[in-house]
């Protein structure tokens, strides 16, 4: 598939990532569109298991490759998810009380550290958004805080011992 994020990253063992609300390659729920876009701004659901052998922490990334903007879309970063998490609830993006502790919300495209909901330009076609749960041997990532997600990406190469993804497909139909 054309513009695929992985294309350059390293090959790892891959374990699983589900979500109640949404299928892998299928439609991202309404609530997970953005709140410009007739949603809510609602992270969906994740849960997931399988993880390698070592795992000391997570990090999930949520990024559209299909933005038209020459270097994709990033939704939500979410780094030092403890490796003995393997759930995150509906609206864990925006509600920090939902969050796991000690997982520390990192940058966004728009500079802040919440979920960011599906909303790609009307006619542009469907968008791809993936949700990548990157396992590590690492509790804490040490990044700054205002690291953008293709800082923390960088960061955490080193680190990585394996990736789990869902694909969650949103359009705009063209007014």
């Amino acid at each position: 598939m054309t513009n695929h994020p992985n294309w350059n990253l390293p090959d790892v063992p891959t374990f699983e990532l589900t979500s109640p609300e949404f299928t892998d390659g299928g439609t991202l729920p309404q609530e997970a569109r953005g709140s410009d876009a007739g949603g809510a701004d609602r992270s969906p659901e994740l849960t997931w298991s399988g993880a390698p052998e070592g795992t000391r922490s997570f990090v999930l990334t949520v990024y559209d490759p299909d933005a038209p903007t020459g270097s994709g879309f990033w939704h939500w970063t979410l780094s030092d998810i403890p490796a003995s998490v393997t759930s995150l609830p509906q609206g864990a993006g925006t509600d920090d009380s939902l969050l796991p502790e000690g997982a520390t919300r990192r940058r966004n495209e728009f500079g802040t550290d919440t979920f960011l909901g599906a909303a790609p330009p009307a006619g542009h076609g469907p968008h791809r958004y993936f949700f990548t749960l990157s396992a590590l041997d690492v509790p804490t990532l040490e990044v700054p805080a205002e690291a953008t997600p293709a800082v923390v990406g960088f960061m955490f190469r080193e680190h990585l011992l394996g990736r789990a993804q869902l694909v969650g497909i949103q359009e705009t139909p063209a007014s």
